[in-house]
C-alpha cells in the first residue's frame, strides 16, 4: 500500500468515526473542500478552518454514517476512491427527510496531494 493510500483510508476511518482531527491530520493548511452532487457545486470551502467547522456541524446530521470504499486507483499525486455511502439521519431535514430514515448512495472522492498532503478533496454523487 503507498503512503497515499494510506493516507486516504485513514482519512476515510476517521470519518467512519466521526474523528475530525483524524480527518484533518494529513491536509494542509489551505485546503479546498468541493462536494458536487449531479455535476453542481453544492459546497465550497476553503481552508483547514472551514473544512474543521463544516466537519463538526455535520456530525449533528447524522447518527451514523459508513463511506466504504469499493475502488482505489492512484496517480501520481492524486487518489480516486469509489465509494458506497450510507447514514442514518440524526434529525429532520426541510426537504422533508425525517430523523432516522436511511441515506443511501454511492459516488467517488478525489484527494489531490502535494508534499504527502491533500491539497484538495472533491466528493461527488
Amino acid at each position: 500500500m503507498s503512503e497515499l493510500e494510506k493516507i486516504v483510508r485513514d482519512y476515510v476511518e476517521a470519518y467512519n468515526s466521526f474523528d475530525i482531527d483524524g480527518m484533518l491530520e494529513n491536509v494542509y493548511e489551505n485546503v479546498v473542500f468541493e462536494n458536487l452532487e449531479n455535476g453542481n457545486i453544492t459546497l465550497l470551502l476553503n481552508g483547514a478552518d472551514s473544512f474543521r467547522q463544516q466537519a463538526e456541524l455535520s456530525k449533528s446530521f447524522f447518527s451514523e454514517r459508513e463511506q466504504l470504499i469499493e475502488s482505489l486507483a492512484q496517480t501520481n499525486e492524486r487518489v480516486v476512491i469509489g465509494i458506497r455511502y450510507t447514514a442514518v439521519l440524526a434529525m429532520d431535514f426541510p426537504n422533508g427527510m425525517k430523523k432516522g430514515e436511511r441515506l443511501s448512495l454511492s459516488g467517488e472522492s478525489i484527494f489531490e496531494f502535494s508534499d504527502g498532503k491533500i491539497i484538495r478533496l472533491t466528493d461527488r454523487s
